[in-house]
């Protein structure tokens, strides 16, 4: 496990509009305001289309993650993940979860990693900057290569 104390900054509400690319405007909104990590306890959001992880095909290890994707439509979502910075490309490293409701399929849900999405009419943030320590991802060879959040420690 993992743990440090975090130092939180700046508290955003965020509005995303209709039609936006979800992590586009999510990576142009913390360029604008500097944010380099963070955390977004949650946000509600219509999407008219998403990708999330997923597969309808037999997993030959089911240990392994899935990197393939579901795309679904027309759907209501609520979610929450984390922001790190990645150094080698200047921007934020968004690892965000969902749960998505299918509107025409008695809102049928499916839970999974973000990949991408279209804001279908809003998308309601709350983002918390975390000003130190830095946190960063670092693949993990030992588990399939999976990004995992680590923290630089605080200056005592």
């Amino acid at each position: 496990m993992r743990g440090v104390d975090l130092t939180p900054g700046r508290t955003f509400g965020v509005a995303f509009d209709d039609g936006e690319d979800f992590f586009d405007a999510l990576n142009q909104f913390c360029t604008t305001h500097n944010i380099r990590q963070g955390y977004i306890p949650m946000f509600i959001a219509g999407f008219a289309s998403v990708d999330v992880v997923g597969t309808c095909t037999k997993l030959e290890d089911p240990l392994a993650p899935v990197w393939s994707s579901v795309h679904l439509t027309n759907v209501e979502a609520l979610g929450g993940g984390t922001l790190a910075y990645d150094e080698a490309t200047g921007t934020i490293s968004p690892h965000i979860h969902v749960t998505v409701g299918l509107k025409e399929h008695s809102a049928t849900a499916h839970t999974s990693h973000l990949l991408g999405a279209k804001v279908r009419f809003l998308t309601e943030m709350l983002l918390i900057e975390i000003n130190e320590p830095r946190m960063r991802r670092e693949r993990n060879p030992d588990l399939y290569d999976v990004p995992l959040l680590n923290f630089d420690r605080k200056a005592e």
